[in-house]
């Protein structure tokens, strides 16, 4: 505070010290009271701070286990390792399967042939030629003595083409523009002796994708001699060897049985056979497969689920309880809002889960009881008893799920707003993929379909919406279904429906001589449309053709007699089902059974702690009157400030009269001293 004077000076009194000490008895009750208020009011802050942290740390501890993420998990095993391993999804089928492996998948491998004149390379740096080398995955049957070869096109993959010309046409330049390339082929070069040898390996192992590779030489007119780029190819035409390149090892499926069931695949990972299990193949051998629902797994989930709401019952009783001994009290002992927080909480724990039904529709059924204290116990045989024999009502108790009465309708999500209890769903119309027919028979088919190289071989399309490159078919006489493939392999390869995760299905009509392009994708988003190029006459195409075009439509139905939202092949119910989402894979339109839609314990709890820490959020609504309590303390210690400078001055004033009146009868005091001493002095008799 200010110093208005300097007091004392003209008394000789303490009157500074005095004003101090009469303004700081003012001060010291009020502030004090002020100060206690204030620190019990943080006190209250902090106390719902750690609560709203506890239930924050509660609500992040169960959601897996209120969208049933906690009980998906599988266990799986393998008897013979050395001969195969196993993994599995949560969606994976449990049981025992028998798996005989018989034989690994190899990839196609080729290579320029050694000791030949024609062949030999000096250096990596030597020239090979230029042109365009194209490459096909596909089925080859080859023998090379006797000479035989025939060659099936994999639709599924798409024909690429790398161009060689003066920047990379030596051994290593040809390497490194298919490297670099990255179309599915490895290649290498191998010093062998005093020469270099350039090999072909495709990326993918299995029959169907060994290499078919054909040039386009620049260096002459001729495509199969023995010299510049010609003599890397590899394909045939009748009787006429092309295969300048030598087959050093076959692409062969990996082949076992499951269950006695012959399985052939492409690869040595299988992940198709047994639904969300892979099986990586290692070794020729035989084991047993075992897939189960993953009981460690689930049970450490409602582990989780009891430590943590114990450990949020022990925040709880921390701010609430009562020392007796010691006669201390919980910060927020008595107090409304946490009162009625876990009152919420524990009513939800309290009641049958509904909806759900049959014997395990509570906690204590399963073996969780609650204790004295409010925290949760587990009964673990009892609990590991339910595991055995219902592993589904655990989940069930603790997750938001719907479970469909129709195998072919899968349930996909819900939201706080779907409710629970039995919905019928009924479908209307099942979804469709958008298809262009040809309007007419393909020219030459079904056997001699010619592809002219700059004539009649171009093509682009636009799918779902997506429009390709124009894109270039290969030269030559096709069979309808070889047509098919090629042009399904060339529109899957284009660069924007790759980008957009868009394909096609390319069919051919024997019975009609009619090649059909279908979109891999449901609903109405998809379609076949824009269809140009020099090949639409050859191929009867034509998308100026309305009437042979068909786009997709959604899936449309009722769930809970409510008409839901289509998207593909994915229902979203509305009103009751609001949020509901379901998957129709197949099946027909009609009544297609029930969807027992319920909320176990985890989902409950997750939704009332939403609603008080989000939605009403109780706890902003106590800290924010505790904050604005603690302002109206600031703005009372600024009133006091502002009374005891005005005391201050008052007091100031007063002693610094004071002062003065002293100062002035000191200094009269003063005069009549000296006066009367000098009076005495005057008066004073004469000694002699």
């Amino acid at each position: 505070m200010a110093t208005i004077t300097s007091l004392g000076t003209g008394s000789g009194l303490d009157l500074e010290g005095l004003v101090t000490q009469l303004v700081a008895s003012t001060r010291a009750p009020v502030e004090n009271r002020l100060n206690f208020r204030e620190a019990g009011l943080q006190s209250e802050l902090s106390a719902f701070g750690a609560l709203k942290g506890a239930l924050s740390t509660f609500q992040d501890a169960i959601k897996d286990l209120a969208s049933n993420t906690g009980f998906q998990a599988r266990s799986s095993s393998s008897s013979n390792k050395d001969a195969f391993t196993v993994t599995a999804t949560d969606t994976a089928s449990t049981g025992n399967f028998n798996v005989n492996v018989t034989g690994l998948s190899a990839a196609h491998t080729l290579a320029t042939p050694a000791d030949d004149a024609n062949y030999s390379f000096s250096s990596p740096n030597a020239v090979v030629g230029t042109g365009t080398l194209t490459f096909k995955f596909g089925t080859t049957a080859f023998t090379e003595s006797p000479f035989a070869y025939t060659f099936t096109q994999n639709a599924d993959k798409a024909t690429q083409s790398i161009t060689i010309d003066s920047t990379n046409n030596t051994l290593e330049g040809v390497k490194d523009a298919i490297n670099d390339a990255n179309i599915g082929v490895s290649a290498s070069i191998v010093k062998d002796g005093d020469e270099y040898r350039l090999a072909f390996v495709s990326a993918d192992t299995g029959a169907a994708n060994s290499l078919q590779i054909t040039v386009d030489d620049s260096g002459d007119t001729i495509d199969t001699d023995q010299s510049g780029l010609s003599r890397l190819a590899f394909h045939g035409n009748g009787a006429n060897d092309y295969t300048h390149l030598k087959q050093t090892a076959a692409a062969a499926d990996a082949a076992l049985t499951i269950n006695g069931i012959a399985i052939s695949s492409a690869s040595d990972t299988i992940a198709d056979v047994i639904d969300g299990v892979t099986i990586d193949l290692v070794a020729v051998g035989t084991g047993t497969l075992s897939v189960s629902q993953d009981q460690s797994a689930a049970t450490k989930a409602v582990d989780g689920f009891i430590s943590a709401y114990n450990e949020l019952i022990d925040t709880v009783n921390s701010l609430s309880s009562y020392d007796a001994e010691n006669q201390q009290a919980g910060i927020l002992l008595g107090d409304t809002t946490l009162r009625n927080i876990t009152d919420q909480l524990r009513n939800v724990l309290r009641d049958p889960v509904e909806g759900l039904g049959g014997a395990y529709d509570s906690l204590a059924n399963a073996g969780i009881t609650t204790d004295a204290n409010g925290k949760l116990v587990k009964d673990s045989t009892k609990f590991q008893k339910v595991l055995d024999n219902n592993f589904d009502s655990v989940a069930k108790l603790f997750s938001a799920i719907g479970t469909p009465t129709d195998n072919l309708i899968k349930f996909d999500s819900s939201t706080d707003a779907s409710k629970i209890g039995t919905h019928a769903v009924n479908i209307t119309t099942l979804a469709t993929q958008g298809k262009y027919t040809g309007g007419a028979a393909v020219t030459g088919a079904p056997s001699s379909i010619v592809i002219t190289a700059g004539s009649n071989d171009t093509f682009s399309v636009k799918v779902d919406g997506i429009q390709s490159a124009t894109m270039t078919l290969t030269a030559g006489t096709y069979s309808g279904a070889d047509l098919a493939k090629e042009l399904q392999s060339r529109i899957n390869g284009d660069s924007a429906m790759i980008n957009n995760d868009v394909s096609v299905s390319v069919a051919f009509d024997a019975a009609t001589n009619k090649l059909a392009v279908t979109s891999n994708r449901f609903g109405s988003a998809s379609k076949i449309e824009n269809i140009t190029g020099t090949s639409i006459a050859t191929l009867g195409l034509d998308s100026s053709d309305a009437g042979n075009s068909g786009d997709g439509v959604d899936v449309a139905g009722t769930i809970g007699g409510f008409a839901a939202t289509g998207s593909g092949r994915f229902l979203t119910g509305i009103g009751d089902t609001s949020g509901i989402k379901i998957e129709v894979t197949g099946g027909s339109t009609g009544d297609r059974g029930d969807l027992v839609f319920s909320r176990g314990y985890a989902d409950q709890l997750n939704s009332a702690l939403t609603e008080i820490l989000q939605t009403n959020d109780l706890i902003k609504l106590r800290t924010d009157g505790l904050d604005d309590r603690i302002e109206d303390i600031n703005e009372q210690r600024e009133a006091l400030e502002r009374r005891l400078i005005a005391q201050e001055q008052r007091l100031r004033s007063q002693f610094t009269a004071l002062d003065t009146l002293v100062g002035q009868l000191n200094s009269t005091s003063s005069f009549l001293t000296q006066q009367l001493s000098s009076l005495q002095t005057s008066f004073k008799p004469n000694s002699n």
